[in-house]
Parts: structure tokens; sequence; C-alpha cells
């Protein structure tokens, strides 16, 4: 199990590149996360949903995502509450009070799931959460140190070099640690560093000094990081690429933005220019196109649109002839009016949209969750993507559908065909797709994505073979214990 010293110190990404390791070395590897919180999540092929790290964590190993990878996902769609998903269906919403005093009664469903994991395979990947020196969270803790004591499944510490205290963060954990939580951890790692690692030689045996842990290595920055799908709303500015005369794509970044892996295959793009635009500052007027991509609670990213004056913003950039696309919530924001009748977001009530299309949207209890092949209809070109959202859209501009997904059409246009909205997520990975958008535009697609991230995980792997002690990591793996053991 990789646990972190604090949250975005990597825990992710260096999964992703063992499960790829451990799968070139021959293994049958899977990775899993007992309880995750993001808005950025992935499609199963047994019809629910998981956090995207998970999905890429898959990937990584060469097998399809399944809901059982991460039995808890919650999906922060206000300040203090989440949607709560358990083993791929939604089983509710929680204030956070509320989830922390009832959290252990998720335990079963992770240990069903976990036992269900190390069935398949001979080398299961654990990733922790946030901290396990959140000592006011041990006591019913289900993603940390709560679930290597109850399994037995040996951790290594990770801390971040890139944000200062690294020394302290390692040192730190172990003080407040139980000498049982302790005596879980094997090894500790050191990530992101810049720099010529053996200037970290005196503070690596410092640190082996004072916790009694070997070090399993000191990992250099890995430059190609970004061209991975991230999970955390953090690494959302990296997605952003700019400063050349592309086509000029500006995101608004929502509160509750979601699915902004969406961007991914854009960025990567050299003729695209892509900006994330923070709520203080005006959209470009010399954008192309205006995105609106995924949100986790549409009525409240749309009152916060407005409250930006983003509406105002697109309006204008509308009657200076430029195109705007919504994705999901994006897509329902463009209509002219978002109703939750069952206060499935909040309080029940309507919200006029942006009218910029002729499309009401209801949200429902019902949550949709598939994998979809299609086509643009422009073009011909084909696509694949998925859905993941909670609502109905109808209205006259549906009837100028600019995808067929199926065989069905979907999607919808404005008159002038400067706005366009749909449902389906993943769709500028498909390279002949994303390849025929942007031709409208006049700009030629040059990357294969699908390529481009297969060959990042491979340099990913290679990365952690060369400078962490995957011998001595996979020596310290061990059976699960108590009602896991084989």
């Amino acid at each position: 199990m990789i646990q972190g010293t604090g949250s975005n110190v990597g825990k992710s990404i260096i999964v992703a590149g063992l499960a790829r390791a451990y799968t070139r070395r021959g293994l049958s590897v899977r990775p899993f996360k007992p309880q995750n919180m993001s808005n950025n999540a992935a499609v199963t092929v047994d019809g629910g949903e998981i956090g995207r790290a998970q999905a890429l964590q898959a990937r990584a190993a060469g097998v399809m995502p399944h809901t059982d990878m991460n039995p808890v996902l919650l999906k922060p769609q206000s300040s203090t509450g989440a949607q709560i998903v358990v083993q791929g269906q939604v089983r509710g919403v929680q204030e956070a009070g509320d989830f922390g005093a009832r959290k252990d009664a998720l335990m079963p469903f992770v240990l069903e799931s976990f036992e269900r994991i190390t069935r398949q395979c001979d080398l299961v990947l654990v990733e922790g959460a946030g901290s396990p020196a959140e000592t006011n969270l041990r006591a019913r803790d289900i993603a940390n140190m709560g679930f290597a004591s109850q399994t037995g499944v040996p951790v290594l510490l990770m801390g971040d070099i890139d944000r200062g205290g690294v020394i302290a963060q390692i040192v730190g954990t172990r003080a407040v640690l139980s000498d049982a939580d302790n005596g879980m951890i094997k090894g500790f790692s050191i990530n992101k560093f810049r720099g010529d690692v053996r200037l970290f030689d005196k503070g690596r045996d410092d640190i082996c000094t004072r916790t009694g842990w070997p070090c399993l290595g000191v990992i250099p920055w890995f430059p190609q990081a970004h061209r991975l799908p991230a999970e955390d709303v953090a690494d959302l500015p990296a997605r952003a690429r700019s400063g050349g005369s592309g086509l000029r794509i500006v995101v608004p970044h929502l509160p509750r933005i979601s699915n902004f892996d969406d961007l991914d295959p854009l960025a990567a793009e050299p003729s695209v220019d892509l900006s994330i635009v923070p709520p203080d500052q005006p959209l470009p007027a010399d954008a192309d196109v205006v995105m609106l991509i995924g949100s986790k609670a549409t009525l409240a990213d749309l009152a916060a649109l407005k409250a930006a004056g983003w509406d105002i913003d697109i309006a204008a950039h509308l009657r200076r002839g430029g195109h705007v696309l919504g994705l999901c919530g994006g897509y329902q924001m463009l209509g002219r009016s978002v109703s939750d009748p069952d206060g499935l977001e909040g309080t029940p009530g309507t919200a006029t949209g942006l009218g910029h299309l002729d499309v009401d949207t209801v949200l429902t209890p019902r949550k949709t969750l598939t994998i979809s092949k299609g086509s643009h209809l422009a073009s011909g070109a084909p696509l694949n993507g998925y859905e993941i959202h909670m609502g109905r859209t109808t209205g006259p501009d549906c009837a100028r559908p600019w995808l067929s997904l199926d065989g069905i059409p979907q999607g919808a246009a404005s008159v002038s065909g400067q706005v366009q909205g749909c449902y389906l997520h993943g769709i500028f990975s498909s390279d002949a797709f994303r390849a025929a958008w942007m031709a409208q535009f006049g700009k030629t697609a040059r990357i294969a994505h699908d390529q481009l991230v297969e060959e990042t995980l491979d340099r990913l792997a290679d990365h952690l073979e060369t400078h962490l002690d995957l011998d001595l990591l996979l020596q310290l793996a061990d059976e699960p214990a108590g009602a896991f053991a084989r």
C-alpha cells in the first residue's frame, strides 16, 4: 500500500507507474483504493463509476476498470456535503460530519471488494488517501491505516520534497502514529525531487536514523506527468497550454468542475492554446472557443459563473462570432433552464440558464452511467466516450444533433451552429473526431492520444525502475491477513 504524507504527493501516478512496471515483469496486477474523494470519475465495464486515477491505474495494468477497484467514492457537491458512491452506485448525499460518524459502516463493502480483487491477480497495489497522520480520523478510518491494519497490507510511506519540509513530513508522521500503525510501515520514499538526488543523501540518511525505516528510493521529478489524466483539481492548471498562435480555447474554472481530463487531448495538441481562467479574471476577448466542461453541482456552478460575470463575457464572445461547447454540466448550463425538483443538489428549485441553447434540463434521481461508441455527424469521424450524469435535456435545439451514439442522434446545436452541447465525456480522446473538430477552425491535429498515454506510462515505469527499488518493494509485499489469506 502506497500511503502519502499528504494529498497530491504523487500516490496516484506512482501506483500507475508501478502497475505498468510489474505488469511488464509478467505479473497480473490490480489497483485498489478503499476510499477516494474526487469529482473526476470514470465509468466502468460493470456499469458503475470509480475515481479517474484508478481507471488510469487499471489501464497501466492492462485490465478494464471495475467498481471493486475503488469501492467508496466521495464526490463533493457543496462546501460540506458529498455524493457517496459505493461499489459504483450512488448511495445518497451526506454532510461531512455525518459521513465521519458513519463511514466505518462502509468498511464491509471495502473489504468485500478487496477480497474479490485479491483473488484475481498476483499483486494488488493499494493507494491511500490524504495522510495517515490525521489522528482525528483514525478511529473510523477506512482509507489508510484502518484498512492496512485490518487486512495486513504492508505500507510504503511517500513524501513530497517539492512542497518542502519532507524530513518533517515523514518523521512527523512516525511521531504521531501508534506503535501498531508504525509497524505497518516497511519503508519510505521521496517523490518529486528536482536536481541532483545525491544532494539529499544526508537528508535521506537522517530520516532513516530517526524512523528506523529503509529508503526505497528518491524519485526525481517526472516531467511527462501532465500527459496522464489527472484526478485532483489542484492539477487543473497543469492542463493549460498557451503562448502560441493556435486554436484559442478558454475554460472557466468553476468551483465544482469535474471530468476535466476531457481537456487533456486538446492541451497536448501543438496547434491548440488552452487557458484555464480563474474566477477573478474575464474570459479573453480573443478566444475562438469557450468550453464549459463537467460539473458535480450544475446549479451552484451556474450561479458561480454568473457571479464571475462570465455570462456577460460568453454573450459578448458569441456576438463576436465565437463558438461555445458545453459538455455534460456545461451543456445543461447553456440551456434556458435547469430544474432540480427533488433537491438532488440542494434546495429544490429552478434556475435560469445562459439561454444559448433552446433546451431545458430536469435533474432526476436516476444516474446515467454508460460507455458509448458513435460518430461525428458532420464528418463521419468515429468516436468513443462515456456518460456520467443525472438529468434529462430536451428542447427544439435537440432536433439539431451533432453526434450519433450507437445509432441514436445525440446532443444539441443552436440555429447559428455557434453553440453545441452534449452529455458525452472523453470524445476528444478519439483522434479522428478531434481532428475533424479542430479542422472546423482551420487547425490540424497532430498527436495520437492513446499512443501518447501508453508511451508515457512506459516512460513512467522506466523512471521507477531506475529510481525506486522495485525488487525490495516486491519482497515487502505479503499475503493478506486473516479472512483474506488464501
